[in-house]
């Protein structure tokens, strides 16, 4: 990217709308703007970030970015996985550290009103004292909630709460054209038209920038139980969670972990379970079983239930670990992406697949990496079927073709390209090559009737499309970002 010594007449109008401290641009550009957590995805510095304070702010900056046909990239934290808050270097990242405020608890709805800033420990800090909680954990706490949604994220969790898109009621967004929308609202259910909130969520930036959220919260249990069960293979663990989740005792999650995953977190965090030598010498994998509720004795009466239960289906051994020891043990599980990338980890996967499916996934996923000479070790939530593995080759060509058939594998299996972390720019090419080319074309359309200009994140979840492929009419004195980029001949009034 170039460095211009003098702003131009954008850079002057998005000084104008939330003043020259809130606008970075060229040299003042931090490099953390450049890039997220993905492991394959290269960083591209924008020309500018700007920092909006308020909807009406957020809205201006669009409006100005279709003038002078310049692409925007939202950013709340920059925790994603895919590449998906990565901009172009002719853009500018429009983030929303700024938007931090929970504007709302309100206890009698059950409900939270938050910026798109606020992260998870910041709400959870706020929600802990009322007896509240929001359950969506995707296991990083400094994750944003605007990020959440954009990506609909999930966690260990899902397997009892479901995802981010079960828990938020309503959003407050700015459209491509600069027009705020609000949709949804402080209830859980409506048969009133179409449901946009629940289009934006997981559209990854690329429909609408998020300016305002309404959660749907839950009390907060206050006992908590964890149970450890080694097994010979994870075969014989995915054929114990069905019965698990059929028993009645409702788990909060429900892991696996291979060997690999378990000796490199536990080393990282200096765990120490209690699982005898001879124990871990016969066990393949680990299940991690979490119980919550709100009555002690109900809580250590399905422990009990569920050791007998897990012990019948195969494990070599129960163990309910003390409270600071199944925290720990969780918060290690958490950490598990930064394990692997410490370990040198060359991508990631997060395929989802139907829960009975997973043996014969885990299965295949092992001869692709027999047969290619790669390393893949992970773990999953055995619960819903989201299965994560960090995959270690070196040569970027085979391991091109390995990360392509261990996606395919799932997808044949009636899963999807990613069960949580977003398609972003890492996944595209699987995402182009595997989904539905009909399913595909239907999302360029909606895109453009959500940002007839393409200046939303172009090039995430699909490439974006030359203007002569795109919608025919725009919105009056607004302009099209074509696939060459706003110097280019094919973007016109």
């Amino acid at each position: 990217m170039e460095d211009r010594a003098q702003p131009d007449d954008f850079d002057v109008a998005l000084a104008a709308i939330v003043g020259p401290s809130n606008l970075d641009v060229g040299p003042s550009v931090s490099d953390d703007f450049s890039h997220d957590e993905s492991l394959v995805s290269s960083p591209q510095r924008p020309r500018a970030v700007v920092r909006p304070g308020t909807t009406a702010e957020v809205a201006a900056i669009v409006r100005a970015a279709v003038a002078h046909a310049v692409p925007l990239t939202a950013r709340g934290s920059g925790t994603g996985l895919s590449g998906g808050a990565v901009p172009r270097t002719d853009g500018v990242v429009v983030s929303f550290e700024r938007m931090n405020t929970i504007v709302e608890i309100d206890q009698a709805n059950h409900v939270a009103v938050v910026e798109p800033g606020v992260t998870l420990a910041q709400l959870d800090a706020a929600l802990a004292p009322l007896g509240l909680v929001y359950p969506v954990q995707p296991g990083e706490d400094s994750a944003s909630l605007g990020g959440n949604v954009a990506t609909n994220a999930g966690g260990m969790q899902a397997v009892k709460y479901g995802v981010t898109r079960h828990h938020v009621l309503g959003v407050d967004a700015v459209l491509g054209t600069g027009e705020v929308l609000s949709c949804g609202g402080r209830f859980v259910k409506a048969t009133s038209g179409y449901d946009l909130t629940q289009l934006l969520i997981g559209s990854e930036g690329t429909l609408a920038l998020i300016t305002r959220v309404i959660l749907r919260l839950h009390p907060r249990p206050s006992q908590r139980a964890t149970l450890l069960a080694p097994f010979a293979s994870i075969e014989a663990i995915a054929e114990a969670v069905p019965p698990l989740v059929a028993s009645g005792v409702g788990p909060l999650l429900v892991e696996y972990l291979d060997v690999l995953a378990m000796d490199g977190i536990v080393a990282a965090s200096s765990l120490d379970l209690g699982v005898p030598a001879d124990i871990k010498s016969q066990t393949a994998a680990y299940l991690v079983v979490v119980l919550e509720g709100h009555h002690e004795d109900r809580v250590e009466e399905d422990t009990a239930q569920l050791a007998d239960q897990l012990s019948a289906l195969g494990a070599h051994d129960v163990y309910v670990l003390p409270p600071h020891a199944g925290a720990d043990l969780i918060a290690a599980r958490e950490g598990a992406f930064w394990v692997s990338k410490a370990a040198g980890a060359d991508d990631l996967v997060d395929v989802v697949v139907p829960r009975a499916s997973i043996p014969a996934y885990l299965d295949h996923v092992g001869r692709v990496a027999g047969e290619s000479g790669t390393l893949i070790t992970g773990c999953g939530h055995a619960g819903d079927g989201n299965v994560h593995l960090s995959i270690f080759q070196a040569d970027p060509e085979v391991r091109h073709q390995v990360v392509h058939d261990v996606i395919a594998a799932g997808v044949a299996l009636g899963g999807a390209v990613s069960g949580e972390h977003g398609i972003g720019t890492a996944k595209m090419g699987a995402f182009a090559e595997l989904e539905d080319p009909a399913k595909i074309a239907l999302m360029r359309r909606i895109k453009v009737a959500f940002d007839p200009s393409g200046i939303l994140n172009p090039g995430t979840i699909f490439d974006a499309e030359p203007a002569t492929m795109m919608s025919h009419e725009l919105p009056p004195h607004s302009t099209r970002l074509a696939h060459g980029g706003p110097d280019s001949e094919e973007t016109r009034p």
